[in-house]
């Protein structure tokens, strides 16, 4: 068990000798340190569920296999980790094929020096945050465009297929000037309709190619994370913020396109932001529940007519802000799109309530159901 580091980030140190491991442990004390005495088990630990090792510290000469066999599938499967390769033998083809091959950040000779091992640490880890940050930044725009392929791919085709059908009717033998200008206009349609899904696919299959590997990625984000990185990175003022409270009772993984979900978090923040404007108290609520998420106001409420309409047509009660009606249909949508949706219930005696509900999902994927025993659930 790994203890819980000051920094934050995670290191795999792996060595055969039991008192290496030892006196790295203390040394990097302000790290949360797993250990391995060899290659398969530290591939056994880098391919725990929830595993997420940020820096990886090995040693070279091992029975068995060496480290440069764990750097080549480090390197393959988890190649978000910043590698860091210890060795008592100047062996210069080992360094070489080390350095030529890309798979370390530093080399570091034994007996380790701690001002030198601290130094390349503090580096690594650094390194190690940045990586995190541009893969969180692909897998948002992965996920975020991957949504828009599947909301966009079927009206295209539909638009297309009509288009032609029209374009075939009218090519008729002695066609109208009407008709011909009707055939023309299908045609442009149809040659349009098919050049943006062209120009989608190329999109989602640059993004996917640029995109991490799925065994790189980080597990799902818990709600509970979801709504603190919310607060954490949303522009609130400091009464804004002062109204917000967070109520987790049981938290869970958010599996399907924590990203997405994010935007769902902050298009219906900034909605009951914006009705609370001018009120004397404001106050809202996010509160997890067994697979949902509720963010709840003491705001005027929506009016009957608009809320019945408010996930199907594009109605707003701020078209005058520039608001378009368009928000939460498309974060219905998104919901949708995993298996999920989103209700709304208002009043203007007890403000609005909106609730996201999240597919029901196992053990394995984080979901537990109400009543069940979990850690994360408040006893």
């Amino acid at each position: 068990m790994a203890p819980s580091g000051a920094s934050g980030a995670t290191i795999l140190y792996v060595d055969d000798e039991a008192l290496a491991c030892k006196y790295f442990a203390r040394v990097a004390a302000d790290y949360a340190v797993l250990t391995a005495s060899g290659v398969d088990a530290a591939l056994e630990i880098l391919a725990r569920p929830g595993c997420a090792v940020d820096v990886l510290v090995t040693d070279y000469r091992m029975p068995g296999r060496n480290g440069g066999d764990l750097l080549r599938q480090v390197e393959l499967d988890y190649p978000h980790i910043i590698c860091i390769l210890v060795t008592a033998h100047a062996d210069k083809e080992v360094l070489l094929d080390a350095i030529n091959g890309g798979r370390v950040f530093r080399i570091l000779e034994k007996p380790l020096e701690l001002a030198l091992l601290r130094g390349a640490l503090r580096q690594a880890c650094a390194g190690a945050r940045e990586r995190a940050a541009r893969r969180d930044s692909l897998l948002a725009i992965e996920e975020t465009l991957a949504f828009l392929a599947h909301e966009l791919n079927t009206p295209l085709a539909t638009i297309a297929n009509f288009a032609r059908g029209i374009e075939r009717r009218v090519n008729v033998e002695q066609p109208t000037a009407q008709q011909v200008e009707v055939g023309v206009a299908a045609g442009l349609m149809n040659g349009n309709a098919r050049y943006c899904l062209s120009v989608l696919k190329t999109f989602v299959d640059s993004v996917k190619r640029a995109a991490p590997s799925g065994r790189a990625l980080r597990p799902g984000s818990g709600a509970g994370q979801l709504i603190a990185a919310l607060l954490d990175t949303y522009p609130l003022t400091a009464p804004q913020r002062a109204a917000i409270v967070t109520d987790i009772d049981c938290d869970f993984q958010v599996t399907a396109s924590p990203n997405c979900v994010a935007l769902v978090l902050s298009s219906i923040l900034s909605n009951s932001l914006r009705a609370l404007e001018g009120h004397a108290a404001p106050a809202l609520r996010f509160e997890v529940r067994p697979g949902r998420i509720r963010l709840r106001d003491n705001g005027p409420g929506i009016p009957p007519g608009i809320l019945a309409r408010l996930l199907v047509d594009p109605v707003t009660m701020h078209a005058k802000a520039g608001g378009s009606g368009w928000g939460m249909i498309f974060c219905q949508s998104v919901m949708h799109s995993f298996g999920g949706n989103i209700v709304v219930d208002s009043d203007p005696s007890r403000g609005t309530t909106i609730t996201l509900n999240f597919p029901e999902r196992n053990e394995h994927d984080g979901y537990h159901p109400p009543g069940a025993s979990h850690p994360l659930c408040r006893r």
